[in-house]
């Protein structure tokens, strides 16, 4: 790939998970990490309990601070993740799909 060019990286998605991190200032940030799913999921937990984390990327490290973290999404899913606080089948209920509400007959 020539420099500046806008080539897409390809990478084999079974063993690579990726993560968006939402601040509390309001953006968000994703990274591909080049680990499983499942492997992180053994991870997740205890890494986010460290106060920083560190991404190695191909022209810089990023330190990101934990505390400044409101929410995490990771893909794919990691299902066998259960305890306290977990909850499974969960659903994300759209803007449009809460307007809906009470507005539309659901019985017919």
């Amino acid at each position: 790939m020539r420099a500046g060019s806008f080539g897409k990286l390809t990478q084999d998605k079974e063993n690579t998970t990726q993560v968006t991190f939402h601040y509390v200032e309001g953006h968000a940030e994703t990274f591909t990490i080049p680990m499983p799913a499942q492997e992180f999921q053994e991870e997740v937990l205890t890494l986010l309990s460290q106060p920083w984390l560190t991404f190695h990327l191909a022209d810089q490290t990023v330190f990101i601070c934990t505390a400044r973290i409101v929410k995490v999404e990771v893909k794919p899913a990691i299902p066998a993740l259960q305890g306290q606080g977990i909850f499974s089948n969960s659903l994300r209920v759209s803007t449009m799909q809460r307007a809906a509400v009470g507005r539309l007959p659901m019985d017919t």
